[in-house]
């Protein structure tokens, strides 16, 4: 397959490609962080929380390679990609203004159980729909040289909208909204967290769809081959439709597609366990209580929130340190290392500020399981084709791990003695292994 080079796009292209992640990603800090303490509020047992975990990753699995190879076949005056990021971001929109309210509708507790792990399924389902194309934009239009640097800004405003996504509770309980509610009922404070959470991401969603032009066919088959899955489509008469098989591609994938996903089970496993008893997991440690109703839950629920924040802004730090790493495998397995050491530590710290410096190590982590991994991929893809049905296949590492533990972290609390907080030594351990299992991978030279 002859292919022209991509030209080099100026620092603005690459912002533009990926500004509306930076709304997502509030939508997906929201959602990480409030989840559990919505559910906990609502009256979900400790030891069931994890299964309210199972329906979005797997949903997500389903979604990403479907949008990812969708979007393949779709060419519009609109874009390629940019009409699922669109459609992702409007649904997300609608369901974060009806999730936190579960407990104001007049519903039984069965009811608003049900309710609220529906809406959390297609939260989740449609923050990764809107998420999935910036992906695939800088995989579409930004050359192997610079693509660690599209997904070094991509992660910089990944953390940014984190940020501001994580401290809402407590910039709300500090401005005088209360964060308290009646019994069964999700505090203020969460509830206009997420209303103006939903109007920042319809806005940089309209930001990215304003101001990203995506090549046409043409122009994209110059620069990424002209085997893909358009072509496949146009001549599924003379038996190219194989190409487009999922099980087909998952056999012709690189090496290092493989690796790198064994990589990521281990870090995500970890990231699922910190958001589903993260909370749980602060307020024993600090505030000596596993009470969601007491005052002292939810306080623990917005500072948990703020120690998010912390682990974002470290994760805008190290993202900046990553790429004056010489050797990229090093600076990934450096990361999870020290991510890995953050979450053992979080147990063993009873002060509210002490508790800073494990999530700054949490946050190296997060920086580069952001970055790494897609780097990783499509430089190893570079001339298959097939780009974003392959990145949706790839997301399936993502969320595979979070079902896996989801349905085994009842099971892992049983066995650690009933305690949230032992669960961050779990996630500690799960981080070390993702951590050796780097050098596994092969990188091209």
């Amino acid at each position: 397959m002859d292919y022209l080079k991509k030209p080099n796009l100026s620092f603005w292209n690459l912002w533009n490609l990926s500004f509306g992640f930076f709304g997502v990603q509030i939508a997906y800090a929201l959602q990480s962080s409030n989840i559990s303490r919505i559910f906990r509020t609502l009256g979900a047992d400790p030891h069931d929380l994890s299964y309210f975990w199972i329906l979005p990753p797997l949903m997500g699995m389903l979604v990403q390679p479907i949008v990812g190879t969708l979007s393949d076949k779709t060419w519009t005056r609109f874009g390629r990609r940019i009409p699922y990021l669109f459609i992702g971001a409007a649904v997300a929109v609608a369901v974060m203004c009806l999730l936190p309210n579960a407990g104001s509708l007049g519903l039984i507790a069965s009811q608003v159980m049900l309710f609220g792990l529906i809406m959390l399924m297609l939260l989740d389902t449609s923050i990764n729909m809107a998420m999935q194309p910036f992906k695939m934009l800088v995989g579409d239009m930004v050359n192997e040289e610079q693509k660690a640097k599209a997904y070094s800004i991509q992660s910089f405003l990944c953390n940014a909208g984190s940020v501001v996504g994580f401290l809402f509770p407590y910039i709300f309980a500090a401005v005088g909204i209360a964060n308290v509610a009646a019994p069964g009922v999700v505090p203020p404070t969460v509830v206009w967290s997420f209303y103006i959470g939903a109007a920042i991401l319809i806005l940089c969603s309209l930001y990215t769809t304003v101001k990203v032009r995506e090549w046409p066919p043409q122009v994209y088959e110059q620069y990424n081959g002209k085997k893909d899955d358009t072509e496949a489509a146009q001549e599924s008469n003379q038996g190219k439709a194989e190409k487009s098989n999922w099980f087909a591609l998952l056999r012709q994938a690189p090496a290092t597609f493989w690796k790198v996903g064994l990589v990521q089970f281990f870090c995500w496993a970890a990231l699922l366990y910190m958001w589903t008893y993260v909370v749980d997991a602060v307020a024993e440690t600090v505030w000596n209580t596993a009470d969601s109703t007491s005052e002292e839950y939810q306080v623990a629920g917005n500072w948990t929130g703020v120690l998010y924040a912390i682990q974002a802004m470290g994760s805008v730090v190290w993202a900046a340190v990553l790429p004056r790493f010489k050797n990229t495998k090093m600076a990934y397995a450096v990361s999870l290392l020290l991510g890995g050491i953050g979450f053992a530590l979080i147990p063993f710290v009873p002060n509210q500020y002490g508790q800073i410096f494990p999530f700054l190590l949490i946050g190296c982590a997060w920086a580069a399981m952001l970055a790494m991994p897609f780097t990783f991929v499509t430089n190893a893809l570079q001339g298959y084709g097939h780009m974003g049905t392959y990145l949706g296949l790839f997301n399936c590492t993502i969320c595979l791990p979070q079902i896996i533990a989801a349905i085994c972290g009842g099971f892992i609390l049983h066995m650690v003695g009933g305690h949230s907080a032992t669960m961050m030594i779990v996630s500690g351990v799960l981080l070390v292994i993702g951590a050796c299992s780097v050098s596994l991978i092969k990188t091209k030279k």
